[in-house]
């Protein structure tokens, strides 16, 4: 259920997991659009950006090891 300020004129509209992780992966790749953006801004907690920034990067750390350690034990290194 996606809440609409207009429905609620009293309430805060925040971010869905889903609308979150999406952003943060468009970000992450470069291809955020400017209206997701402003939503972020305005809708968006920066302590929820900043962690799932986080875990990304982890991720994506951990992947490109993963890679290496397996392309050099199919090597034979």
């Amino acid at each position: 259920m996606n809440k609409n300020k207009d429905e609620h004129p009293g309430e805060e509209v925040h971010l869905s997991f889903g609308q979150l992780l999406k952003s943060t992966f468009s970000a992450f790749l470069g291809v955020q659009s400017s209206a997701n953006r402003e939503r972020d801004f305005k809708h968006g907690k920066m302590s929820h950006f900043i962690w799932m920034g986080l875990l990304f990067g982890l991720v994506f750390v951990l992947t490109l090891v993963g890679v290496v350690q397996l392309v050099l034990h199919l090597t034979g290194n």
